[in-house]
């Protein structure tokens, strides 16, 4: 069953419906910074993460959640429960986080600066700690998934089954190995950009995103699907605008 939460999200679409249900079921929240504040201020029962960690925030927030009472609760197994209780550390059942818009603020020509202050530390460590621990700890990357985490929680007495905890590990990994691509990415443009001599990375990363299922593949008994590299936003035949017509197979998207 899930006892107690560990939110903190930059984008806070659907987080005051989420925390009331957590609230109704009697799950304890446990955030910090910004997603603290709202919740606070949705008038919900919310516990500082600095209350959990006997620490402060510092670094104007740059460390906050980068402590064992955190990570510990966490990454302990099922059978290392009673090890965690005996430093008196609690564990999470459920992770909810997602992101600094890293890629938003590239796209829209931040500098290096800007571009360094939107890579997120935190948030990555703590969601890949939760993927990792997936017997035990389910982990949510994605607001749009909230009502799917919420449907699932009613299904099984406030709790999830071991595929679900699975699919969201996977797309969890999924999202921080595109997100250090993308700053990876990032990096080498600039790079390159100030590097006349060698215009070549010596790795390329590519992270894709499904755009949509196609009708169907080679052949009709083939399946097949469309996938972009959101990254570079309009550079390729997948942020073409259909016209007229039926929507693009994979023989017309292979013959363009």
């Amino acid at each position: 069953m899930i006892k107690r939460a560990l939110i903190s999200v930059y984008d806070k679409t659907g987080l005051e419906k989420l925390a009331e249900y957590l609230n109704k079921n009697s799950v304890e929240i446990v955030s910090s910074g910004g997603t603290y504040k709202a919740i606070e201020k949705a008038g919900l029962p919310v516990k500082k993460v600095s209350d959990v960690t006997g620490s402060s925030e510092i670094l104007g927030g740059r460390v906050k959640t980068l402590h064992p009472n955190i990570h510990a609760g966490i990454l302990a197994r099922d059978d290392q429960l009673d090890e965690l209780a005996s430093h008196n550390i609690e564990p999470f059942d459920l992770v909810v986080v997602n992101l600094y818009p890293f890629e938003k603020v590239v796209a829209e020509g931040a500098d290096l600066n800007t571009a360094l202050e939107n890579i997120d530390i935190g948030g990555p460590a703590m969601l890949r700690a939760a993927a990792k621990n997936l017997p035990r700890v389910t982990v949510i990357c994605d607001p749009n998934d909230y009502n799917m985490l919420i449907n699932e929680m009613d299904k099984n007495s406030v709790d999830t089954s071991d595929k679900f905890r699975y699919q969201c590990a996977l797309k969890t990994f999924s999202t921080t190995s595109g997100y250090d691509n993308a700053i990876a990415g990032f990096l080498t443009k600039q790079q390159n950009s100030e590097n006349e001599a060698d215009k070549f990375a010596s790795t390329i990363a590519l992270s894709l995103t499904k755009e949509n299922t196609l009708r169907y593949g080679e052949n009709p008994h083939q399946q097949a699907a469309l996938y972009a590299d959101k990254a570079y936003p309009g550079t390729s035949l997948t942020g073409a605008k259909v016209l007229s017509g039926k929507e693009l197979s994979f023989n017309n998207l292979w013959d363009l």
